[in-house]
């Protein structure tokens, strides 16, 4: 083989060689990366080790809560909100550490305008119609003027931690009316509900980033809607005592919707 077929031979294998670094890069995008899992969450491991300057490297969309429960966590556009329970929004710092966060590279599969009023549960069986299969799991941007929106978010937790269905009892409840922002949120499917929350969670961010919390109620008016396609899910589970020593129950439905407020 002579030097020219040979330096030509070396062009097309470093080409294949970049460009499988590339698409692998794409695809790994394409996942749910997720702290912890909700079991935990719910038996009172409010203490987790990951930061959010870790969290940015694994997605730039998501939901999920903060050390000693301390709030509603939002990502939007690769920043990072945290609503407390006195309703103030604060961006968050990349030392700060979560529990439980679920995130993505959000990149849109599909998009529609909703220009008629839709309250919450109609919404979401709008959604669920144009969902391709039940089988994946789906990431759900949804901006837009919204004439109502039902919030909430927990207080700060103290050791020994209660479980979350005791905390749910002290939450602060925010109500807007006509307001502009974002609902970021998830549908994941039913074999998961130990792993995460089936079906639809949602949290909120005002435009002005002012306002949020975890979505209760909603009234839309007129939205863009996007939805991303995901077939890959990551899971980091805490490397603590607390999590190590957790007896981790299945958790029961009617559970879930009380804590979470999900009637759908």
């Amino acid at each position: 083989m002579n030097r020219s077929n040979t330096h030509i031979i070396f062009l097309i294998t470093l080409f294949a060689f970049f460009t499988s670094i590339h698409a692998f890069g794409q695809e790994s995008n394409d996942a749910i990366f997720q702290t912890s899992i909700v079991g935990a969450i719910f038996q009172g491991d409010y203490d987790g080790n990951f930061t959010f300057g870790e969290l940015k490297e694994k997605g730039d969309f998501g939901l999920g809560t903060f050390n000693h429960l301390d709030g509603e966590m939002i990502g939007l556009d690769g920043k990072f909100y945290q609503v407390r329970s006195d309703g103030t929004v604060h961006e968050v710092s990349d030392s700060m550490k979560t529990p439980f966060a679920v995130v993505t590279f959000f990149e849109a599969d599909k998009v529609e305008t909703i220009d008629k009023p839709l309250s919450c549960n109609e919404f979401k069986e709008y959604i669920s119609s144009l969902l391709p299969t039940r089988n994946i799991f789906y990431g759900i941007k949804v901006k837009g003027d919204f004439s109502y929106i039902k919030a909430r978010s927990v207080p700060k937790q103290k050791k020994p931690y209660p479980p979350l269905a005791e905390v749910a009892k002290e939450e602060a409840i925010f109500e807007f009316n006509n307001i502009n922002g974002t609902m970021v949120g998830f549908w994941l499917p039913e074999y998961l509900k130990d792993i995460n929350i089936s079906g639809f969670h949602f949290h909120f961010i005002s435009d002005n980033e002012k306002s949020g919390g975890h979505v209760l109620e909603c009234n839309l008016k007129n939205v863009q809607l996007e939805i991303d396609y995901i077939r890959d899910i990551n899971i980091s589970l805490p490397d603590t005592k607390s999590f190590n020593t957790l007896n981790i129950n299945t958790i029961k439905s009617e559970e879930v919707k009380k804590v979470e407020g999900v009637k759908k």
